[in-house]
């Protein structure tokens, strides 16, 4: 069991914090600010963040700054999501992740210059929340529960930590029951994805779907999505990621289609047969 998580003193960044906060969550440790000892680095009660010249997940030591200039950008919280085996999953349904590790490794003109923004972007995302967290924190030598900044910090890994649990159940639950829809459109093949109505259900059917799109690579074949309506017996169909080719206001005349919505991008069918879904979807593609 990790009985401290130490990290270095004086300037904090996000990825420093944020791993504190995942490691505060999953062990309700105290914290401590300092350079490590090296007795602290043999020791796996001790978890030593971003700090130490040693990347050890056995001895639950993450620590990124000795990797050569040319390794992949990586962060401390990458470190640590990697170890509890969610990095992958973090990737896929946290997109401020990857721009944290290429500002906390590469800094804030390289990763501008990567996410295709003026320099001065970076700044203009800068949060009062973020400012005053990172502030706070870089005042402290240590936390223990009770604290006001240590409560906050439990709350935000415990809140990532659940998400990415519920995502991965989500992933699950689509892979184990989605099915792949390839509609024959002329000489073309319209994708979507199709959730059938289960028992048990999903929670988040839609988002499921999206999740287990994204999981599996398929965010640049799916045009659309077929789910379960949660307010009725019938469907809901969406275009995924905004397919420019789909617009399902050009259904909303249709018997039993009843609700469309004006912008386009979803609607709700009262059908349930799935060659009736299909040819709503073929209904709503754009010459």
């Amino acid at each position: 069991m990790v009985r401290t998580i130490l990290t270095h003193p004086g300037g904090a960044h996000k990825d420093d914090l944020l791993a504190v906060c995942v490691l505060i969550a999953k062990h309700g440790a105290p914290v401590v600010r300092r350079d490590p000892t090296p007795a602290e680095l043999d020791d796996p009660s001790v978890a030593i963040i971003d700090v130490g010249g040693v990347h050890d997940p056995a001895r639950m030591n993450f620590d990124h700054h000795h990797f050569p200039r040319e390794h992949a950008p990586t962060c401390a919280l990458s470190l640590v999501l990697d170890h509890l085996g969610i990095y992958q999953d973090a990737l896929h349904f946290c997109d401020w992740l990857e721009p944290a590790e290429w500002f906390d490794s590469r800094g804030p003109n390289k990763t501008a210059k990567w996410l295709g923004v003026p320099r001065k972007a970076i700044s203009q995302l800068n949060s009062p929340i973020d400012i005053t967290l990172l502030r706070r924190f870089a005042r402290t030598t240590q936390l223990a529960a009770g604290d006001p900044l240590y409560e906050f910090m439990r709350y935000v890994g415990q809140d990532l930590l659940e998400y990415l649990r519920v995502a991965r159940e989500r992933i699950e639950f689509a892979e184990a029951h989605a099915q792949r829809w390839s509609i024959p459109r002329g000489d073309e093949l319209v994708e979507a994805m199709f959730l059938p109505r289960t028992d048990p259900a999903s929670d988040e059917p839609s988002i499921a779907v999206g999740n287990y799109i994204r999981a599996a690579g398929l965010e640049q074949t799916i045009a659309a999505i077929v789910y379960p309506d949660r307010r009725g017996p019938g469907y809901g169909i969406g275009r995924y990621e905004d397919h420019p080719k789909l617009d399902f206001s050009r259904i909303e005349g249709q018997p039993d289609v009843h609700f469309a919505h004006k912008s386009g991008f979803m609607c709700k069918t009262s059908a349930t047969d799935p060659a009736r879904l299909r040819e709503l979807i073929l209904a709503s593609w754009l010459e």
